[in-house]
């Protein structure tokens, strides 16, 4: 197992830029070779979301909700993600009530989610930013990001918290690293609000940190690990979201029903995984979500099934079967198609990057031309063309698609996208 310090080193290189990763074109990672020519993609056939486990096809909607969104929902739960136990009920601590922010611009409110009875372990800060203004309910960006509030946004009102460092230790959020300062004014501007959480406070990002986040908790006495088809991280950090999704529907100044999830690369695959199994989460926004979220794992192009699961990278993100499917995606009984159906009839956007190839932008939207079937069988409008655009054209329908000119995660620009996909779908003139 590798050390905390290297895997957590490994995720701030990612985190600055994945993207060189295919500048540098390195031929292998984790000593597995990598394939970024078009010409190498192995020929391929996708399992047909619209078609039963008995083989007869799917008609109808009656038949897609009763029937077949169970069954890929299961297999996505046995076979990659893990399943995960019942959430406790809510548990949490207004810290700030609502106080004027942003130059008077915005409401701000700052949460403390307990998981469970005990209120000093198994935590996290919400923290939520609503338009000033308002005179109902404001649809609201959740966004899961990689450090704490206090680092995400610019407001020295925020709540310090804790992060994890690269030594595996919490630490105070001033003695880390910021990542930039999220725009909440160009939201709250349009009639939008944000709320963030950081994903450490649900579990760390490392192997061992399952002893102090709430997989951990959950563990069967005697054990310490998950069985192979319980969680891995990704599906504790969705948890964690849907715990989110508890407290947010309480408060009477958020519209519940119209939250758009938002996440970056492994938070990307969150974010689908999260809105996959809770169909509150109104939208999803997916990020750069490459390999295991919406990139096609049977293209074998950038990062693969066998890249994720090797023992010194991110294995502990998945439930243990997804190592039976590293040497042969194409055995495995579902793919990122199938992902994406889960959150139909809900607008879904996948963003990504041109250059980041280790994410392969054109998996993710061969994923969404194959999820397409599932959105119009359930009246709505999938992407209209199989032929993958060019950077900066924004596909915004029910199933969208944007990639920007330049490699992994956002830029500026795309946060405007993501502002007219939320206004085209959710009614933000209130």
């Amino acid at each position: 197992m590798a050390s905390i310090k290297s895997l957590l080193l490994f995720l701030l290189l990612a985190l600055i830029s994945l993207s060189a990763i295919c500048q540098n074109a390195p031929t292998e990672v984790a000593g597995i070779p990598i394939n970024y020519d078009e010409s190498k993609v192995p020929d391929f056939r996708l399992p047909d979301p619209l078609i039963l486990q008995n083989g007869k096809p799917v008609t109808s909607s009656k038949i897609w909700y009763k029937k077949r969104r169970p069954e890929i929902l299961n297999l996505f739960e046995n076979e990659q993600f893990g399943k995960s136990p019942k959430r406790n009920k809510l548990n949490y601590k207004i810290q700030e009530a609502g106080s004027s922010a942003l130059g008077g611009l915005a409401v701000r409110k700052q949460i403390t989610l307990y998981f469970t009875e005990d209120t000093s372990n198994y935590k996290a800060d919400l923290l939520i930013y609503l338009p000033a203004e308002s005179e109902s309910p404001s649809p609201i960006l959740l966004k899961i990001g990689f450090t704490a509030n206090a680092l995400s946004v610019d407001d020295p009102a925020v709540r310090e918290g804790l992060i994890w460092n690269r030594e595996g230790k919490q630490i105070p959020a001033s003695e880390g690293r910021r990542f930039g300062s999220f725009d909440v004014e160009k939201f709250i501007s349009n009639g939008i609000g944000v709320a963030f959480i950081y994903y450490g406070d649900i579990e760390p990002d490392f192997p061992e940190g399952i002893q102090y986040g709430i997989r951990g908790h959950y563990l069967k006495p005697g054990t310490d690990w998950p069985a192979p088809d319980e969680w891995g991280t990704i599906s504790a950090w969705a948890w964690g979201l849907s715990y989110a999704m508890d407290y947010l529907e309480t408060d009477l100044q958020v519209d519940a029903e119209k939250v758009a999830l938002f996440g970056v690369s492994r938070l990307g695959k969150t974010v689908l995984w999260a809105g996959a199994k809770d169909e509150r989460f109104g939208m999803v926004i997916a990020s750069c979500s490459g390999e295991g979220g919406a990139a096609l794992s049977r293209r074998q192009y950038g990062e693969t099934i066998e890249h994720m699961i090797a023992p010194s990278r991110y294995f502990y993100q998945f439930a243990g079967n997804r190592a039976k499917y590293g040497g042969d995606p194409n055995s495995c009984p579902v793919d990122a198609h199938m992902l994406l159906s889960l959150i139909a009839p809900r607008p879904l956007l996948l963003q990504t990057g041109d250059t980041d190839n280790w994410s392969d932008p054109k998996g993710e939207f061969e994923a969404a031309v194959a999820a397409g079937p599932v959105y119009e069988l359930l009246g709505k409008e999938a992407l209209p063309t199989d032929t993958w655009p060019s950077a900066g054209t924004a596909i915004l329908n029910d199933l969208g698609y944007y990639m920007h000119a330049g490699g992994h995660g956002t830029v500026p620009d795309d946060y405007d996208v993501f502002i007219d996909f939320m206004k085209m779908h959710f009614d933000t003139s209130k």
